[in-house]
């Protein structure tokens, strides 16, 4: 019998396999919290986990029992001195009782449960229903890779791909089918023996039966060895299929404005933007680029590292931004080969007269070919009351509106307050983004 030894490290004070079953079966639940927690969490709290509470009822294990509004039941419970077999008792008026602001005088309640989710689950159920949308362009799908994919089951194959369970069940069928002798009937079988040949000495009977004994256990033994525990007919190997699956390499490209008009609350916030976007790809996706350009009054492609803490200023010309993101387009990432993403950061502040050249950029060169084009607009907080509705904005949100309702592939939000990064980063990159 094959015996799996769980050499994974626990986390301290806590048994992993436990916790793991835990997390599936309380998964939904959990979620939720997780959603609703997001709000007053910051960029900075990503290298931490987060202690949430979810209700009791949410972990009951099933159970059956009696009710307490009917049937009928009879007994005497030890203890008892005041009532027999056959008394009558009143049934309690009031259900069962249980937590709440009113008191009462039987019944119990319970707190809700609480627990601490260690970083890498807190993401895991964050990343869990986000995706870049629409990953498989269209002109890529007859290029395809092949990968293995499950097919059933094979007699033959490598060690590695044994199937230890469909192996032993047919081992044991085999077994069941051929009556090979149990270990426990051998056992009594030799235990009987012993018994017999300690005595002294035996009345015929007795010899009789030894020796019958002997013959029978011989058979067995015979009849075992003739039967093995584990045949090489009862293989069973994992088999794997080669189907083709189609191209899935993507770039993303970030777009930051770091222009004289982005102060310092506007860019951190821009920042913390591209920090969380980062991490999802980083974390979601293995065969993702990302490119990095900064521009003021003119843009840059830059490293990680000066994207995130370089400090800089300028003036203001974002068409520059999208003229280079145009330029590596085309002498590094060919669109018949590459998913083109993009995700813009800025203030809204414009040279005058250079949004209608975005516009132009955006509807002839980039958005033919991307597969999705995220814009966010940083607001000051006495701003975002002001441009509650959503035709109302900078000049540069009221032409990206025009571009936004000629292709669909293209979303825009804004952003005033750290707790509303979160929730927009679910908004643009959810799985069952819905396109207005």
């Amino acid at each position: 019998m094959p015996f799996f030894i769980d050499r994974r490290r626990n986390p301290k004070d806590k048994s992993l396999g436990n916790r793991q079953r835990f997390l599936r079966r309380a998964r939904a639940s959990i979620k939720e919290v997780v959603n609703k927690k997001l709000k007053d969490r910051s960029i900075g709290d990503l290298d931490s986990g987060e202690t949430i509470s979810i209700p009791s009822k949410d972990i009951d294990e099933p159970r059956l029992r009696h009710s307490r509004t009917g049937g009928r039941r009879s007994g005497v419970f030890k203890g008892n001195k005041e009532y027999l077999t056959g008394d009558r008792l009143p049934k309690p008026q009031g259900g069962e009782g249980g937590g709440g602001k009113q008191g009462s005088d039987s019944g119990e309640g319970e707190d809700a449960f609480r627990f601490a989710l260690t970083r890498e689950e807190f993401l895991d159920l964050f990343f869990e229903d986000l995706e870049l949308p629409d990953l498989v362009k269209t002109s890529l799908k007859d290029v395809t890779v092949t990968k293995p994919h499950r097919a059933g089951l094979s007699s033959v194959g490598t060690p590695t791909n044994l199937n230890v369970q469909r192996t032993m069940r047919n081992s044991f069928s085999r077994r069941l089918a051929l009556k090979r002798p149990r270990k426990e009937e051998i056992a009594e079988l030799q235990r009987e023996i012993m018994e017999l040949e300690r005595r002294e000495s035996l009345e015929p009977e007795q010899r009789q039966r030894l020796k019958a004994l002997h013959e029978e256990l011989e058979e067995l033994l015979k009849r075992q060895r003739s039967v093995p525990y584990i045949d090489p007919h009862d293989l069973r190997f994992n088999y794997f299929e080669q189907k083709p699956q189609p191209i899935t390499q993507a770039v993303m490209f970030c777009l930051m404005d770091v222009s004289g008009s982005m102060g310092e609350r506007e860019k951190d916030l821009a920042k913390r933007f591209f920090m969380l976007l980062h991490l999802f790809l980083d974390r979601c996706y293995e065969r993702t680029e990302v490119i990095f350009i900064r521009h003021t009054h003119e843009a840059k492609e830059v490293d990680e590292e000066t994207f995130f803490y370089s400090r800089e200023s300028g003036g203001t010309v974002i068409s520059t931004a999208l003229l280079e993101m145009q330029k590596i387009m085309a002498d590094r990432y060919p669109t018949s080969q590459w998913n083109i993403y993009a995700a813009q950061a800025s203030d809204g502040e414009n040279y005058a007269g250079d949004s209608e050249k975005c516009i132009k950029l955006l509807s002839e060169a980039l958005m033919p070919y991307c597969q999705y084009y995220a814009y966010v607009e940083i607001l000051d907080e006495r701003e975002s009351a002001l441009f509650q509705d959503e035709a109302r904005g900078t000049e540069l949100w009221r032409s990206y509106l025009k571009v936004r309702d000629a292709w669909p592939n293209f979303a825009m939000k804004r952003i005033s307050r750290p707790g509303d990064i979160f929730p927009v980063f679910r908004e643009l990159f959810a799985s069952t983004r819905e396109v207005k």
